[in-house]
């Protein structure tokens, strides 16, 4: 039982335990399939914590993905050389990120825009400090979350070509709405939904516009981008798994290297109990939102904040106090709801890291 520790009984729950050997494992696996590191532009909003962006730079990745300010100051002050934020920013988070600018010279910071109103207030400030910001421009290409039509793009992408306060490093396409389980399924509607972006660069080339960067996609299409070498590879997931793309995205092969601990706190009427209540466990999902390693269950009988109630035949073997082990569906939401996690290296607890970027500052 890998995710079993053997000072199991020094675990103060609920937590979540990271297996750096396992991460580092999953980093080769995604090394391998983006066919070198220098392709990869991981996302780091799944585990938002420094050693694992560490762990990452000593295998050769310099780039990565961020979704909030808070991650990029963790990724910047870890080491991490070229930083997209990938996240409209407005109003004050304008003159935060050109703090951000100014506190960390060595790293390159990009954000991406999607409209004309995000752009004239990065200009205006651009302008006003003397700094030139470097934009990607986001693309929807199927999501409808965030992005431009890639058919109306083209204005905006040379509102930053031409003008002297800006600089153009490329597109950012995100398709998460694309999760097929068949991969071949998976590839044509990737492939598809990106005709599109191909249309619009053509049209840039055919231009003399330079288009740059091509930061492509996230976990379930991270295999099909990998075919086209000219695209960068934003998977986020894999550092870490979950069983929800375990079950999702079967033709992915990482390891589990998260695995959440709780205890049996009380046996009412012949069912268990647990403290992993939805303020330590992702809860935006349907039933089963973790899945037990070595529990079987019959049911979700209640979760609230501090309690998840299960059914199972095997309450009788299970005592108060007992520690339960569980891979949760989502492991990204569920990582920002801890503040630190345990290390275990050779079952053994050996120290806690900071989930330092789950925090938010507010400026006055």
């Amino acid at each position: 039982m890998w995710y079993k520790p053997v000072n199991e009984s020094s675990i103060a729950t609920p937590c979540v335990l990271l297996f750096p050997d396992r991460i580092e494992e999953n980093i080769r696996r995604m090394i391998h399939i983006a066919g070198g590191a220098e392709r990869l532009r991981p996302h780091v909003k799944t585990h938002k914590i420094a050693e694992i962006i560490k762990l990452q730079l000593q295998h050769g990745i310099t780039r990565f993905k961020c979704a909030t300010l808070s991650e990029v100051e963790m990724v910047a002050e870890a080491g991490g050389k070229d930083i997209l934020l990938s996240y409209p920013i407005l109003g004050p988070a304008i003159g935060q990120w050109f703090d951000l600018i100014e506190q960390f010279p060595k790293s390159r910071l990009s954000v991406t825009v999607d409209s004309e109103t995000a752009l004239n207030q990065l200009e205006i400030h651009a302008r006003d400090t003397g700094k030139q910001v470097d934009l990607f421009v986001d693309l929807d290409n199927g999501m409808h979350r965030t992005g431009i039509d890639p058919e109306v793009a083209h204005g905006l992408i040379a509102s930053i070509v031409y003008n002297q306060n800006l600089r153009f490093r490329g597109l950012h396409i995100y398709d998460g709405h694309i999760h097929e389980a068949d991969p071949i399924e998976r590839k044509v509607h990737c492939e598809r939904d990106f005709e599109a972006v191909i249309r619009l660069t053509g049209q840039l080339e055919q231009d003399g516009i330079e288009v740059g960067e091509l930061a492509c996609g996230g976990t379930p299409t991270f295999p099909v981008h990998a075919s086209y070498p000219s695209r960068t590879l934003c998977p986020g997931t894999p550092l870490l798994w979950d069983a929800g793309y375990s079950k999702s995205i079967p033709d992915l092969d990482f390891l589990p290297a998260a695995v959440v601990a709780g205890r049996v706190i009380s046996k009412p009427k012949q069912q268990l109990c647990l403290d992993l209540g939805y303020k330590s466990v992702a809860a935006e999902m349907d039933h089963p939102r973790v899945h037990f390693l070595e529990l079987e269950t019959d049911g979700v009988i209640n979760h609230s904040e501090e309690h998840l109630v299960l059914s199972s035949s095997e309450a009788d073997h299970l005592s108060v106090g007992d520690v339960v082990y569980a891979l949760p569906s989502h492991i990204c939401p569920t990582m920002a709801l801890h503040e630190q996690v345990y290390v275990v290296r050779n079952q053994q607890i050996t120290e806690t890291w900071r989930v330092v970027a789950r925090k938010r500052d507010y400026p006055l």
